[in-house]
């Protein structure tokens, strides 16, 4: 199983953003890093400077929202809709994304179900609940 660091993780998206910026060929994974991205030009400066980009990991986010972190809950609710995981994300995101009628509005609104699922999880030093994140989902795309 690949586990990044966080160096790992800036590195990554400072670089599918330079090659996507200047036309170079991107893998699968960075196809669709570079899609989110451009959904999100409030943290290009950020993704153009890979040196500050790790010199800033040290340093708190004043209340800023992490850039890193953002495009990382994107991916990996992209990742778990591709393949169902865990059962039932896609039908929930979908149904959402119709709700919202955008793809990016229901993201944003999953990263809240995902963060508190692994909020919930370390706080209680248990695995996470997937059940209850897919419920979480569910709820927020059927109510009015």
């Amino acid at each position: 199983m690949f586990n990044p660091s966080q160096a790992d993780v800036r590195r990554f998206f400072c670089s599918v953003y330079a090659k996507a910026h200047t036309g170079q060929a991107l893998e699968a994974i960075e196809t669709i890093a570079s899609l989110w991205i451009n959904e999100h030009p409030e943290y290009h400066a950020e993704l153009a400077d890979e040196a500050a980009a790790l010199a800033s990991m040290a340093q708190p986010e004043d209340g800023k929202s992490n850039p890193f972190l953002h495009l990382s809950m994107h991916l990996s609710i992209t990742e778990q809709c591709s393949i169902d995981q865990p059962r039932g994300i896609r039908q929930a995101v979908e149904l959402l994304t119709h709700k919202r009628d955008s793809l990016h509005d229901a993201h944003h609104e999953v990263m809240e179900c995902l963060g508190q699922m692994l909020w919930e999880s370390q706080r209680a030093g248990r695995p996470p609940d997937g059940n209850a994140y897919i419920a979480n989902v569910q709820r927020r795309a059927t109510q009015d």
